[in-house]
């Protein structure tokens, strides 16, 4: 495999060649000293005649370095990649005896040079070569964030090796992509794939070259080391790291306008398309605002395009799939999408290769989406592709796809022996285009610079990479819970509630006309009692006219009003631009969702049913560490509805879930469960304001089954229907998140049933049975499945001492082994049973119903339960 120090001996020798004479003997391998054998910067100086004085004129601030064992291994792994460039480069430029040069030193090199004796210089104003809109200026700038991302990748694998480094996927050989940053604007928000590091360096430089309030720095670079600081923290797991606690390094930073990109593979593509549906969307907002209606602030400037790069392999991936055929069915539909997809095509994967000229066969054939391509490892031809990319997206508002044909240098990562699935020689070839010595070639050949002052140039961004990783290798790692987790789902329980008390006060006062307009001169509070669904489609039309950035959207939400009807009527209301139809796929739905909460939205997208959530899952995991990943720079408050539990009597033979396992294995996500209309109200409301306050993620799963259904007790008693309350009730009836309700039948001390769904109408018939019987029940809803009401389910347990747990998902891995887990941990020692769901999937008509829980089974777990 090609090690850091092959790459790098192999890098010096290039440039050596490049100056025009045979270079001086470079090391086959840099000596791993260990770092109790002999000093870091003794070391350096010995490899490196110049080494003091190099050392003195690169200082950086607060880069004094640490000499224990730990930062000694940094300075050794820094030293590797940054010893011997310029000494090399210097002995290969010596002309021979009787030789002498005259003149600007870049205007001629030696006769023997491999590139000819006369050279013009060009100025650095203008092209850097014939046919390019690449200036030698700009480009001088990008070789310093190529060679920065490159001291990164060779930093963390040297790292890696003193078992102090965690993450070596590096992006050596893609440093090309720093010319798709210079094509776009600092301001276009992008998502990045993993080996993207040079344009996060260049548009680290970007940004600080116009923040006039920042200064002029020192040094050009000095934005660019500054983010691999950041990059670098992540790597070695320091407390200080951007996102704490972070599975990966990271590419994001709100003030750069790079948005995370999660944890799950090709996972960010379907949110880039949706941050650029809500660009468009925010773009057309604005306009009506200054009409003079209400509409949310984009983050972004009205005429931002979004970029997202991606890999070869991520072809391959279901979500890029989903991603693809989002942008063409926009495309055709004439809805304007505004995205440039990157894909940085080195022909492999880990472990594999890909196709030849799969990447261009796919991604020329997608419909509605426009081509480009270019060599990634030329700078100049990789800055003209790009720019005409990024000014036919900008200007057309469509979605395009830039090919770029990179080179993998190193392997996938420090764990890659590619030496077992690629031939030594197409190894060599890659080298030979390594994108860092080809931009080297475009600056010497331009007569911009010679070999020496880059080779310099590459040094001393070296040395001051080593004080940097010596300064970060010393810091702290975090052991403490509170700093791993603390981001990752916020709780603050009382701005939620002032957020439920201001919606209501805007209601009842300036927003009351608006509000009996919405609701056709008939107020929902004035229409007697409301079932589960009328309920919610009311709770959602007051939420829409008090969040101007919400928008409610799925497959036929707008058209028919969803699956089930709930949202009928809300397109009227409110406008196609804020209650829409979406592709029906999931996981483009949920990509949809998550852009729109990264730009400023507050999405409420509807998914079908329980069973059709699979492919979404990996998006909605995404969601959660969104936050944790960005450290709390970007959120995508979300909250997803969805029909589900079980279902039997489908009319239409739709497939029904009663499993929520995989919803519950996904830490920090809000699921909440409401069984009856008087629940369901506060509860939206609460997820809404949580969403809004606190960035939450929410899982809003609604009893298909309870839809309709009126009565509790007795036919015709609507008890299960309830009076939807007027603004200056919803202080009151306002549900916290993670607060059970509990109801009592006769004594309520001789048995505690705990339920959700669909289960608690069961249970308080079953309730109201065994008080005729002299059976005194406490019937527990926990309305929230995430997070548990811990402390109401102790609390209602110790009163009776019997505790069953009627559960309608599945024995193994329902909500009930949660439920009995939460008792054990608190200490209960009191008797305990539970009726759940059969394992198995849920079929339709009487089978279904051999199945799952009734109050049959209800029954009898108690009767079982309070003979004991």
């Amino acid at each position: 495999m090609t090690t850091p120090q092959d790459l790098d001996a192999h890098f010096r020798q290039a440039v050596a060649e490049l100056a025009g004479a045979d270079p001086s003997p470079a090391p086959a391998d840099v000596p791993q000293v260990a770092p109790d054998q002999r000093d870091a910067e003794t070391q350096r100086d010995a490899e490196t005649p110049d080494g003091a004085e190099a050392r003195e004129s690169v200082a950086v601030e607060g880069g004094t370095g640490s000499e224990e064992s730990a930062g000694s291994a940094a300075s050794a792994a820094s030293a590797a990649s940054a010893g011997s460039a310029a000494s090399a480069a210097s002995a290969g430029t010596a002309t021979d005896a009787g030789e002498a040069s005259t003149g600007d030193p870049r205007s001629q090199v030696a006769d023997d040079g491999a590139y000819g004796a006369l050279r013009p210089l060009r100025d650095p104003a203008g092209p850097v070569r014939d046919g390019t809109a690449l200036t030698g200026a700009l480009a001088r700038e990008l070789v310093d964030a190529q060679i920065v991302s490159r001291h990164l990748d060779l930093a963390a694998r040297w790292l890696h090796s003193f078992g102090e480094g965690y993450d070596t996927v590096g992006s050596a050989g893609h440093e090309g992509n720093a010319a798709v940053a210079a094509a776009l604007r600092p301001t276009d928000p992008v998502l990045l794939h993993h080996r993207s590091q040079a344009f996060y360096c260049r548009r680290a430089m970007e940004v600080a070259a116009v923040a006039p309030e920042a200064g002029t720095p020192d040094d050009p670079a000095l934005p660019a080391l500054h983010a691999a600081r950041d990059l670098l923290r992540t790597v070695v797991g320091s407390a200080q790291a951007l996102p704490v606690g972070a599975r990966q390094k990271v590419f994001t930073d709100p003030a750069l306008a790079v948005l995370p990109t999660g944890t799950s593979l090709a996972g960010h593509l379907p949110r880039a398309a949706g941050v650029a549906f809500a660009v468009e969307r925010l773009r057309r907002q604005s306009a009506a605002a200054r009409r003079g209606a209400a509409a949310p602030v984009s983050p972004w400037p009205a005429d931002a395009i979004v970029a997202c790069s991606f890999g070869d392999t991520g072809l391959n991936h279901a979500a890029t799939t989903a991603a693809l055929n989002t942008a063409g069915w926009c495309d055709q539909n004439g809805v304007r999408l505004p995205l440039l997809l990157i894909c940085e095509d080195n022909g492999l994967g880990p472990g594999l290769r890909s196709p030849q000229g799969w990447a261009a066969a796919v991604l020329r054939s997608r419909p509605g989406l426009r081509y480009f391509d270019a060599d990634g490892t030329d700078l100049a031809a990789t800055y003209d592709a790009a720019t005409e990319a990024a000014g036919w997206v900008r200007r057309e508002r469509r979605p395009a796809v830039l090919h770029l044909r990179t080179v993998r240098l190193m392997g996938h990562d420090g764990a890659d022996n590619e030496a077992g699935y690629r031939l030594a020689d197409e190894i060599r070839a890659d080298r030979e285009r390594d994108p860092l010595l080809a931009a080297f070639r475009l600056l010497v050949e331009a007569g911009l610079a010679t070999a020496e002052e880059l080779a310099d140039r590459y040094d001393a961004l070296g040395w001051r990479f080593r004080e940097i990783a010596e300064e970060v290798i010393g810091e702290p790692k975090p052991i403490e819970i509170a700093e791993i987790v603390g981001p990752q789902a916020p709780r603050r329980p009382v701005r939620v509630s002032r957020a439920v008390t201001e919606a209501a006060t805007r209601a009842a006062g300036p927003g009351a006309a608006a509000r009996l307009s919405a609701f056709d001169g008939e107020l929902p509070e004035k229409r007697g009692t409301l079932t589960l669904a009328q309920s919610i489609n009311a709770a959602l039309a007051d939420a829409l006219l008090d969040h101007p950035a919400m928008t409610v959207f799925g497959a036929d939400v707008a058209a028919t009003g969803g699956a089930h009807g709930v949202t009928r009527g809300l397109r009227d209301r409110f406008g196609g631009g804020r209650v829409f139809d979406t592709v029906g796929d999931q996981t483009s739905l949920l990509g949809l969702a998550l852009g729109a909460g990264a730009a400023g939205l507050l999405p409420v997208p509807e998914i079908g049913n329980l069973a059709q959530l699979g492919a979404g899952l990996e998006l909605l995991r995404d969601a959660v560490t969104t936050r944790q990943l960005s450290a709390g720079g970007v959120r995508s408050p979300l909250v997803l509805r969805m029909p589900g539990l079980a279902h039997p009597d489908s009319a239409d033979g739709t497939p029904v879930e009663n499993s929520v396992a995989a919803l519950r294995d996904i830490p920090g996500l809000v699921i909440a469960v409401p069984a009856r209309a008087e629940d369901a109200t506060g509860m939206l409301r609460s997820c809404l304001a949580a969403a809004a306050v606190d960035g939450s993620v929410c899982v809003f799963l609604e009893p298909v089954a309870a839809y309709g259904t009126r009565d509790l007790h007795a036919d015709g008693d609507d008890g299960w229907c309830a009076r939807y309350p007027a603004p200056g009730e919803w202080g009151t009836a306002h549900v916290p998140i993670g607060r059970a309700r509990s109801y009592g039948f006769g004594s309520a001390e001789d048995l505690t049933i705990v339920t959700f769904g669909n289960g608690v109408r069961m249970s308080l018939r079953v309730a109201q049975q065994l008080a005729g019987e002299g059976v005194g029940t406490r019937v527990v809803d926990l309305r929230w499945l995430a997070p548990l009401p811990v402390a109401d389910l102790i609390r209602e347990a110790a009163v009776t001492g019997r505790v069953l747990v009627v559960d309608e998902t599945r024995r193994s891995g329902g909500v009930g082994e949660g439920v009995l887990a939460a008792l054990v941990d608190a200490g209960y020692v009191g008797a305990a049973r539970r009726v759940a769901a059969v394992d198995g999937f849920v079929p339709l008509g009487p089978a279904a119903r051999a199945m799952l829980i009734s109050e049959e089974t209800i029954t009898q777990g108690a009767r079982t339960l309070l003979a004991r």
